[in-house]
């Protein structure tokens, strides 16, 4: 019997998965501190999590409720900025910073314009969206006390909302310009203050006041405008570094062409991450029905597979930033070549960390001052994800190379279609017509996963996502 280096399979492998080592130092160069910063984000976000648990169970799911509608906020910002950051990152590829910096300005723009619209809604409906999580099963006086705490909660993070949007158009920027250590450096920043700011304003430390779940709405306001603060400044003060801010706020020209082009491509982006966020919170909601205690385990449950996804989501970037200016270079052959190297890499780290979270799962819940149920929910939840974590690595390196092309109406399609069409309908059905418990019901709705990862392979497989979009924009 032949071996498989005989046969030619192993070669072949290594030649289409396997980067050399120059490759692997320039990808880690890019996707190493977007982890570092991702993975500090997450942790704070675990410390605050613990830290309002404390406070209990009512306080964990009042804020858990809010930040679901913050989650549709910060998607739908990075989505309009997607738009801008295809043609970022491949005229920083062509060397073209006067481009570059007209799409600065678009960014900039318009953060502010959806900033505006996020007040708006928030300000006036923020009782009624808070309410869609609360019908389930429990004791009536629980799902008011949640209610009013995420209402303490969402009224002071409506001030840290044009802080996020205007940091995240710098960082976005900055990364796709090959600058990843400077937004890791204010995210760490950030962090430090939101950690800090939470401790002493939760539980009352240092002679501040104790203001629970509104020490932890303000904690995270200061972080943000510390991180727009670093971020700014630090790009200011270095333009021979940055050519593209020079002249940023000397006009507020965008091209026509480029405008035109940025809306075309960036519009579906937009539209898209609303949407898939507004699927994913209308997915918990359906979820949540089946009892209050849902809401809480699902809460402990996504702030851990978060920060472990983070070691493999983050190549998402790598894949958007490295593909990308190869596009812009016009070696599409390399882009689709980086890509598979990258996948691979992305899915080892995170079928690795799908095996840790599921052995580590019940006694990761346990650091929660929380009822039994809620823990073991959560428990039940994280091994769950755990499993589907590879192909949401698949799914993730996929949305990205199909986005870093151009083709935002396909990446449209796979993303917030998919979720509309298939996941939303899907879990209702599950919920509704059938009488699964919780445990075995949520590993079944997570099946959307496999099939989304199949889906990536095959449209990316065809080569049809690789294209120059600054040397020709047809």
């Amino acid at each position: 019997m032949q071996s498989l280096t005989e046969t030619g399979i192993l070669p072949r492998f290594r030649a289409k998965f396997i980067g050399n080592r120059e490759f692997y130092r320039m990808a880690l160069a890019i996707v190493v501190p977007v982890i570092i910063q991702n993975t500090v984000t997450n942790f704070v976000n675990l410390l605050d999590n613990v830290m309002v648990g404390y406070l209990g169970t009512a306080h964990l799911s009042g804020v858990a409720i809010a930040n679901q509608l913050m989650f549709v906020f910060n998607l739908s910002i990075f989505g309009a900025l997607s738009g801008a950051g295809i043609y970022g990152a491949q005229y920083a590829g062509a060397k073209d910073w006067g481009s570059f910096r007209e799409t600065m300005r678009f960014r900039l723009i318009v953060s502010i314009v959806i900033t505006a619209l996020a007040a708006l809604v928030l300000t006036i409906w923020p009782a009624q969206l808070l309410s869609l999580y609360l019908e389930g099963e429990g004791n009536p006086a629980d799902s008011a006390a949640m209610l009013a705490y995420g209402m303490e909660y969402l009224k002071i993070m409506l001030w840290g909302l044009l802080p996020f949007a205007l940091a995240q158009s710098y960082s976005s920027a900055l990364r796709e310009a090959g600058e990843t250590v400077l937004p890791m450096r204010a995210g760490i920043i950030s962090v430090c203050v939101n950690l800090f700011f939470n401790y002493v304003l939760i539980f009352g430390k240092l002679g501040f006041p104790a203001l629970g779940v509104k020490g932890a709405a303000l904690g995270t306001v200061f972080s943000r405008i510390a991180e727009l603060l670093v971020v700014a400044v630090v790009a200011h003060k270095n333009l021979d570094r940055f050519p593209f801010i020079n002249g940023l706020y000397r006009s507020a020209r965008v091209g026509r062409h480029l405008a035109k082009n940025i809306m075309i491509k960036g519009m579906p982006l937009f539209v898209n991450e609303f949407l898939w966020s507004a699927g994913m919170i209308t997915i918990t909601q359906i979820l949540s029905t089946r009892g209050l205690a849902v809401v809480g385990g699902l809460n402990i449950a996504t702030t851990f597979t978060n920060l472990f996804g983070v070691f493999f989501f983050s190549f998402g970037t790598a894949v958007a930033i490295v593909t990308g200016q190869s596009l812009g270079a016009g070696d599409l052959e390399l882009a689709k070549a980086q890509f598979w190297k990258l996948l691979f890499l992305s899915v080892m780290i995170a079928s690795t960390l799908g095996i840790i979270l599921a052995i580590s799962a019940g006694w990761i819940t346990q650091i929660y001052n929380t009822e039994a149920d809620v823990r073991n929910l959560a428990t039940a939840f994280m091994r769950a994800s755990a499993f589907y974590m590879p192909f949401q690595a698949i799914a993730n390196c996929c949305y990205f190379a199909i986005r870093s092309g151009g083709r935002t109406l396909v990446t449209m399609a796979f993303d917030s279609v998919y979720v509309w069409v298939l996941c939303v309908p899907y879990t209702y059905a599950l919920v509704a017509f059938t009488s699964l418990g919780i445990v075995g019901l949520y590993p079944l709705s997570q099946l959307v996963h496999l099939l989304k990862a199949i889906m990536g392979l095959l449209v990316v497989n065809t080569g049809y996502w690789a294209r120059n979009l600054v040397g020709d924009q047809t």
